[in-house]
């Protein structure tokens, strides 16, 4: 079963607080989908992504481009998407229970001047670790990211206790 990370972003854009993200994601062999709620959007993401520094090149796709679905990242906006590692919910994109289920990571990156993004993030965190599943939630209001609270999955307690 995969982890949630909620990411509150005090000190950077969506598309600066990704970077390090995509980057680590790929050290780790996993496969990203970027979902976000906004074409444009994620358009002008998949033009940051291509202007980085070549010793820092993220490969990734635009979902419907040619060969998008074969990159390691995929930016999209389709609520069917292909398997993947983690999943990154952007602008208040939806992510199910079963998806959370599916993935090693999932994380909502939201950031604090949005209050409807901020909006669906505490609904996200409230249904989720309602429904039992793993999360954390990360801030860097101090200037760097330090976890702020945590909820385990139902059964990891009583797991632990077991042993």
């Amino acid at each position: 079963m995969g982890e949630i990370y909620f990411y509150h972003l005090t000190r950077q854009t969506v598309s600066q607080a990704l970077l390090p993200l995509l980057s680590k994601c790929l050290n780790n062999g996993w496969r990203v989908v970027i979902r976000g709620q906004d074409l444009h959007q994620l358009e002008k993401l998949d033009d940051k992504l291509w202007q980085g520094a070549n010793d820092s090149f993220l490969p990734h796709g635009l979902a419907g481009s040619v060969g998008a679905d074969e990159q390691p990242i995929l930016l999209s906006i389709e609520a069917k998407i292909p398997p993947h590692d983690c999943l990154i919910c952007i602008s208040g994109a939806p992510v199910s229970e079963d998806e959370v289920a599916q993935a090693k990571r999932v994380c909502i990156v939201f950031q604090d001047d949005n209050s409807a993004d901020m909006q669906t993030a505490r609904s996200q965190w409230k249904s989720l670790t309602k429904a039992g599943l793993a999360a954390k939630y990360w801030s860097q209001s101090s200037g760097r990211w330090e976890l702020q609270a945590e909820k385990p999955a139902v059964g990891d307690v009583a797991d632990d206790a077991s042993s």
